[in-house]
């Protein structure tokens, strides 16, 4: 298990929870592997009716961890335990929650793609900036964000790099509902327990049905994705990126 990722079950519901508040959560290798761990359980285990993905006070996730982003640059991949995390988040069984309060930076932002209901607290930033990064997006983002904004959004957040608040995304139907930071988690747990008191075999069929059409053609994007984000990652451009982002954060 991780320090960083705290899994609980209770009536059902599957609380994963990322705490690393003194990074504002970025998420760091072992972090993907304990989500992906907790994932790979509710698809396994009767006894988890759904799943819900919380972060700490002010901040959901500020994306991948920049120290580890330069090692797989001098490995010159994603790292496979990040392709395997978007792989099985890709492919979820029953239905996956998440509370956002805060940041929700990079991959905090295009995990939501794949949560089938989501509530966000009114302070909450949505951003993604892989291309100030000189990276590309991940998680079938570039397929999954066209679909649910439209191109010309998707463009905004994906390749512009530019941030929406919750109102925005909750218009755009990325979200579901805006709370206030006090009322989310009871928010979020609320709708976890009208899932969890539905026929669990109904609620999983009609799940995989919704998915059904598209998941090789996101499985596929998020290979490809993965690639493109290789390449980049061993360019000039993003080492320079990379060495100016922890130059002003030193």
């Amino acid at each position: 298990m991780c320090e960083n990722v705290s899994v609980e079950i209770r009536d059902g519901i599957q609380t994963i929870r990322m705490s690393r508040a003194e990074k504002k959560n970025a998420i760091t290798i072992p972090m993907y592997e304990a989500i992906a761990a907790a994932l790979t359980q509710a698809n396994e285990q009767d006894d988890i009716r759904v799943s819900v993905l919380l972060g700490v006070p002010g901040a959901f996730s500020s994306g991948n961890d920049i120290k580890d982003f330069t090692k797989m640059a001098m490995g010159g991949g994603l790292g496979e335990p990040i392709v395997d995390f978007l792989t099985i988040l890709a492919n979820t069984k029953k239905p996956l929650l998440a509370g956002v309060d805060g940041l929700a930076i990079g991959v905090g932002t295009t995990m939501l793609f794949h949560c089938d209901y989501v509530v966000a607290s009114d302070r909450s930033l949505f951003k993604t900036p892989f291309t100030d990064l000189a990276l590309v997006p991940e998680a079938a983002s570039t397929l999954l964000a066209p679909l649910v904004m439209g191109h010309q959004k998707a463009f905004e957040l994906l390749c512009m790099s530019e941030g929406f608040d919750a109102a925005a995304f909750e218009k755009m139907g990325v979200i579901n509902k805006v709370t206030s930071t006090d009322k989310l988690e009871d928010s979020i747990l609320e709708a976890a327990k009208t899932i969890a008191a539905k026929p669990t075999g109904a609620m999983q069929l009609s799940k995989a049905l919704m998915k059904q059409e598209g998941r090789e053609a996101i499985e596929e994007r998020i290979r490809k994705e993965a690639m493109a984000f290789a390449t980049q990652l061993t360019s000039k451009e993003a080492q320079a990126a990379f060495m100016a982002f922890l130059g002003k954060r030193s």
